[in-house]
């Protein structure tokens, strides 16, 4: 596939070398334009790209930027034919001066993100740390594999998110409808838990909509009351932690 990935944060950066490993074409591009971007993202064949060029002609459009910016990025999807699937993989955690009313009076992430950009989005590897994603994904029938859920409204959509899921290492579950991706938004039972695809369904069915901010806001200041950055496995564990 010829794949654009804006943002090469850590999510990002991870996802080029991957999907580049992979043998898939990617393009990844950032605010900065290309020649910012590290040698690292481009080791295994990724091309550095400005974000005009990481949407052209592409078979699907990876999402790796902070939540609040998404709407910067609408008008570059104005000639972005409908086939294109794009990928979202932001959250939402309010900070001072970062706030999105609609998303805190209750609507889904995803579903803002979708109407920001005035297209579909699929809703994946939101729900892992970077980490998690850049440390432990295996191939495909390794015992005790992680999972990570994949929303979409268009079926076709949500399969091709989750092959490229698949090919980053992990088991893809499907998620259903955008709608219902609150269910994997911070800090419900499956976001940055490290579940396996036995435990994943469980873990999206028990998530409370009304609890899920405030578990969020609770965790938020937990890790920043800590006096050192946590390690991942720390991280997971604290994450557990909420739902016991």
């Amino acid at each position: 596939m010829d794949i654009g990935i804006i943002g090469t944060g850590a999510v990002g950066s991870t996802l080029a070398r991957t999907l580049s490993a992979a043998g898939h074409l990617v393009d990844a591009a950032n605010s900065r334009g290309p020649g910012t971007i590290d040698a690292a993202v481009l080791a295994f064949g990724a091309r550095p790209a400005t974000a005009a060029a990481a949407v052209r002609g592409k078979d699907a459009v990876i999402l790796s930027v902070p939540f609040a910016r998404v709407p910067d990025l609408a008008g570059l999807f104005a000639s972005v034919p409908d086939e294109t699937v794009v990928i979202d993989t932001s959250n939402y955690f309010p900070q001072p001066g970062v706030r999105v009313d609609a998303v805190d009076q209750g609507q889904v992430e995803s579903l803002w993100v979708a109407e920001r950009l005035g297209r579909p989005v699929v809703k994946a590897w939101n729900a892992a740390l970077a980490g998690t994603l850049r440390a432990k994904g295996v191939p495909a029938g390794t015992p005790g594999r992680l999972a990570l859920p994949v929303a979409a409204d268009s079926d076709a959509a949500r399969r091709t998110g989750m092959r490229l899921v698949d090919e980053t290492g992990f088991d893809p579950y499907d998620a259903g409808v955008l709608a219902d991706s609150w269910r994997q938004q911070p800090m419900t039972p499956a976001y940055c838990t490290e579940l396996t695809l036995q435990d994943l369904g469980a873990a999206l069915a028990a998530a409370d909509r009304e609890k899920a901010p405030r578990d969020r806001d609770r965790q938020m200041a937990r890790l920043a009351a800590l006096s050192s950055a946590p390690t991942l496995e720390r991280t997971v564990e604290l994450n557990r932690s909420l739902h016991r």
